[in-house]
């Protein structure tokens, strides 16, 4: 395979609306992190707070119908096709109705149901 996969800069903590307010508190008042809410576009995710965590970026996404937090991580690869198509050799295939994403990403899981965001290294970031 010629693809090597990444890290990106990106986490996703998807929170539950009712556990929300106290952690963006938790976050901004006890951690003392710089915590911004940023404007956002997405069915599934009705707000969403940056906050610069060393070199990575935790986004803080509410989700009005989860019972319990997930924290997604962010993948980069040069070609994001010949990833995919390597991944899905390998029994991995992608999942992309869990959440709209552009259409030159995809969203996969590992066996333990964790969800990685796979993108363009150096593309865009944002995997809120």
């Amino acid at each position: 395979m010629e693809s090597k996969f990444e890290a990106g800069v990106n986490i996703a903590i998807k929170i539950p609306k009712n556990k929300y307010e106290k952690t963006i508190a938790f976050y901004r008042d006890i951690l003392q992190l710089r915590v911004e809410e940023r404007p956002i576009n997405n069915p599934t995710v009705s707000r969403t707070f940056e906050v610069q965590f060393g070199n990575n970026i935790i986004w803080l996404d509410c989700v009005d119908n989860y019972t319990h937090s997930e924290t997604w991580l962010q993948l980069t690869v040069a070609d994001v096709e010949v990833a995919t198509k390597y991944l899905q050799a390998n029994g991995v295939d992608t999942c992309d109705e869990i959440e709209e994403i552009p259409e030159d990403m995809h969203w996969i899981t590992d066996p333990a149901g964790t969800v990685f965001n796979l993108q363009k290294k150096d593309g865009t970031q944002g995997a809120g």
